[in-house]
């Protein structure tokens, strides 16, 4: 039986982007083509998760150009950890700004996507950390 090996420290940090472009586009169609209905279910203006939707769209075409390069460089890392902490702050300032006013499934909702994307954020540092290690 053969073991897998640990992915090579480059790896684990391309891996994490790969993982975020995913569950982002994921999460950016449903936003956008299910709108109303999560709207009707959260109490989320349609068009604010429509306008997440979107913010998700450049994500992904940002990600996806990001895995064009051959490596990922520290400056963009960076850029990738910034962004998703600045996603994570932006919605829970909408939710306790007031910008937004969730039912409960609505704020479960918020905090749940800002969890994910914290998670992300935390796991491309540990990836840049590794990669510079080597």
């Amino acid at each position: 039986m053969a073991i897998a090996a640990h992915p090579r420290p480059a790896q684990f940090l391309r891996r994490v982007v790969q993982a975020d472009l995913l569950v982002s586009g994921a999460a950016g169609l449903l936003q956008l083509a299910a709108a109303e209905p999560l709207a009707r279910a959260t109490a989320i203006d349609a068009a604010w998760l429509r306008g997440a939707g979107l913010v998700l769209m450049a994500w992904i075409a940002f990600l996806g150009w990001t895995l064009t390069r051959r490596a990922i460089a520290a400056p963009l890392a960076w850029t990738l950890i910034g962004v998703n902490v600045a996603w994570v702050a932006a919605s829970l300032l909408a939710w306790l700004g007031g910008a937004i006013a969730p039912n409960a499934l609505g704020v479960a909702f918020v905090l749940a996507q800002a969890a994910v994307v914290a998670v992300f954020a935390e796991l491309q540092y540990f990836g840049l950390r590794r990669q510079q290690r080597g």
